[in-house]
């Protein structure tokens, strides 16, 4: 695999002329990039290891539109090192193969680093991870992942060790705003050329509708501007009516600060926290007639079956995902329908939040006690020499007691004893509750007999 341009000076000029808005207006450098400051502020890991010219291999992990692969080529750019892209989903070993022997010997002639960015890194299995290791071990290449799925489930343990995972978080509003406002005036790389003019309104409502996603507010910018040049020059204004009707969506009523947005969800939510299928069902026809993303919605929906439902009625996280297939299934206006059902199965549902509550101190304790050994007689064992060092020792296991149950403890010792999940007398819980009162007294029991 070559780095060397695939086409000539004029080609690649007339390519990139040509690019989408949010290739050509992509930062080259870190002074022009917006947003992530916990990464690149003053101060800051990242920056320090750029101004020091010291790259770490990393894992970027964020949303779509976050900038991940914008930020990897500066990092390339800011310290002078090769810079090498692929994504996951075109290639595979022989292709890393081919990278690592270039990586070779551009470092022997030229003395040089080699940033090799692998895009959905996600993507590749086992052993095509496993073709990292040595060499971002040996140094000979600074690998820059990028995903938008939780490295700790996706990315093997031996490369998690090697790298670092920073976290990217969506485009505040703000950002969002100045890369629109830098396209709009940029001659040379955005549409500066075309006397396009935008009003402050029309600027936030498309940022507000961009969801922290700085490829799709450009892309709406693009799309808008195409419509705007086919009038004369001095008629040449975004407008939030001019910008609705290009893009076909319905204004949410956003005020200034887009607080209207961020209210109509909150009183959807405490709609159905508080019981009340009407008022559930107003604010969530309020929300998509105005253009809001039905899968935001039903994000929503999930995280409150959990959240506010929980175990009352474990039924609901079904109902709420179901909804979510559905209307992928169908989309609009089709698969409105099954968002409705959902939002009224949940706000008609027994409540209980002993799930996110139990959850928030397991969290809490978490950050507070740090690393605890599991202890020795649950540790797994699938070697003699565990076995010989106790591992497994005195497991019970459970089904070889009645009801498959036997008092046992499984917390760390420091822990022993400690209640995170403390279920209600509501719906399913309130079997839940009895069951564990149940087990709880046999612990008892045995805790008394020794």
């Amino acid at each position: 695999m070559k780095t060397a341009d695939l086409f000539s000076a004029e080609n690649e000029s007339n390519a990139k002329d040509s690019a989408p808005l949010a290739e050509r207006m992509r930062p080259q450098t870190i002074s022009e990039y917006s947003g992530q400051p916990h990464l690149l502020g003053q101060g800051c890991l990242l920056r320090s290891s750029i101004a020091e010219d010291k790259l770490f291999s990393m894992i970027l992990w964020g949303p779509p539109g976050s900038g991940k692969t914008t930020l990897a080529r500066i990092l390339a750019n800011d310290t002078k090192s090769n810079f090498v892209s692929f994504s996951a989903v075109l290639s595979g070993v022989k292709e890393i193969r081919l990278v690592l022997d270039e990586a070779r010997d551009i470092w022997k002639n030229k003395n040089k680093k080699t940033v090799l960015f692998v895009d959905e890194i996600h993507r590749f299995n086992k052993a095509q991870q496993d073709a990292f290791l040595p060499h971002v071990e040996s140094g000979l290449i600074t690998l820059i992942g990028a995903t938008t799925e939780n490295p700790s489930f996706e990315i093997i343990a031996p490369l998690l060790s090697r790298t670092r995972v920073l976290l990217l978080k969506p485009f505040s509003e703000d950002d969002l705003i100045a890369i629109i406002e830098r396209a709009l005036k940029d001659e040379k790389k955005g549409l500066g050329k075309a006397s396009i003019t935008a009003d402050t309104e029309a600027i936030r409502y498309i940022a507000g509708i961009a969801d922290g996603d700085a490829r799709n507010a450009l892309n709406s910018l693009e799309a808008i501007a195409s419509l705007a040049q086919a009038l004369p020059q001095d008629k040449r204004i975004i407008t939030i009516k001019f910008v609705q009707e290009a893009l076909q969506k319905k204004a949410l009523l956003y005020d200034k600060d887009g607080e209207e947005h961020y209210n109509l969800i909150s009183t959807f939510h405490k709609s159905m926290r508080g019981s009340d299928p009407d008022a559930t069902l107003y604010w969530l026809g309020r929300m998509l007639t105005a253009g809001e993303d039905p899968l935001y919605i039903a994000r929503r929906m999930v995280r409150f079956a959990s959240e506010d439902v929980g175990n009352a009625d474990p039924q609901a996280l079904c109902v709420a995902i179901a909804a979510r297939d559905a209307f992928h299934f169908m989309g609009m206006p089709e698969g409105e329908l099954a968002l409705a059902q959902a939002a009224v199965y949940l706000a008609t549902a027994t409540k209980s939040n002993s799930l996110y509550t139990g959850y928030n101190k397991v969290k809490e304790i978490i950050n507070k006690t740090g690393y605890l050994p599991v202890p020795l007689h649950i540790r797994n064992a699938p070697t003699k020499l565990m076995k010989e060092l106790d591992y497994g020792k005195d497991y019970k296991y459970a089904h070889n007691y009645a009801d498959a149950y036997t008092p046992q403890e499984y917390l760390p010792e420091k822990l022993k004893g400690q209640i995170f999940y403390q279920p209600t007398e509501s719906g399913y819980e309130k079997i839940i509750k009895e069951q564990m009162a149940i087990w709880q007294k046999k612990m008892e029991n045995s805790a008394a007999d020794k």
